[in-house]
């Protein structure tokens, strides 16, 4: 999915909340914050996936306040909020769809939306707008291997009771970032939770950019996406980066359309859950 006119101002506005949790120092955020801007205005274009140009600003704001992770302080509130709604609610983990469905439920971990916000969203029902779960049950029956991509930090433990589901019946390779990059969960990430045993196998993109960039993923990432009969993707981003791929029809999109851009590409309205089928 190339970016829309509309993505720029999305991308500003990423520049700023950046760097406001890159440092404590106003000059410190001032440079970042200009850096940042830089980054946007010499990457942004119509013909290119955004994912490609906030990997730029994070890039550049990295650098310019020397912290590598600004999300860090983010991310542990987003872990806090997903135990504490886990907590209050219960998952059917024998029903593949009840499992998708709660997975799907955790998408709504934002790191643009509001804490209280979030944790309205968390406690309303899922209802799949496009719906390609029972397609996609199927083709697990005749599937080896699964790659599971995750994306925020506080979505995997919404993740979990369809990984276990999974791990009945395929073996499956969970994928987090290589390195910090928004809230996305990196391997340092499942340490912290001590959910490596849960999951399985687990590799890293290669990367510090949301979704993937093909381009500078890792030799090892691209490998295994290659070898899996079917792959599951988590989020927005995701969907955003790999829908510039050939459709072949194992890819299962599983988000919250959040943004307006990415509504209008999967045709559904606003707000939309979708497990899309491509």
């Amino acid at each position: 999915m190339k970016a829309t006119p509309e993505c720029y101002s999305c991308l500003e506005r990423l520049v700023y909340q950046a760097a406001e949790l890159a440092s404590n120092e106003e000059a410190i955020r001032e440079v970042a914050i200009k850096e940042g801007l830089e980054a946007l205005r010499r990457s942004f274009s119509l013909e290119k996936v955004t994912i490609v140009v906030a990997a730029e600003i994070h890039s550049a704001i990295k650098r310019a306040t020397g912290n590598p992770d600004p999300y860090r302080e983010m991310k542990k509130k987003e872990m806090a909020v997903a135990r504490e709604v886990l907590a209050q609610v219960s998952v059917d983990g024998s029903d593949f769809r009840s499992c998708l469905e709660f997975a799907v439920l955790g998408n709504n971990m934002d790191f643009f939306r509001p804490v209280e916000e979030v944790k309205a969203a968390v406690g309303q029902k899922v209802r799949l707008v496009i719906d390609d779960s029972k397609k996609f049950e199927g083709r697990l029956r005749g599937a080896k291997k699964l790659l599971y991509l995750a994306d925020n930090a506080g979505e995997v433990l919404f993740d979990l009771p369809l990984v276990k589901w999974l791990r009945q019946r395929v073996t499956v390779v969970y994928v987090v970032k290589d390195a910090p990059v928004q809230n996305d969960v990196t391997l340092d990430d499942l340490r912290e939770l001590r959910l490596e045993a849960e999951l399985g196998k687990i590799i890293t993109t290669g990367t510090a950019t949301p979704g993937i960039d093909m381009a500078v993923a890792s030799a090892e990432f691209k490998s295994e996406f290659i070898d899996a009969d079917l792959v599951l993707a988590k989020g927005m981003g995701y969907w955003e980066s790999l829908a510039e791929l050939p459709a072949e029809g194992r890819v299962l999109y599983c988000l919250k359309a959040k943004c307006k851009p990415v509504a209008d590409s999967l045709g559904v309205p606003l707000g939309s859950y979708v497990a899309k089928l491509r």
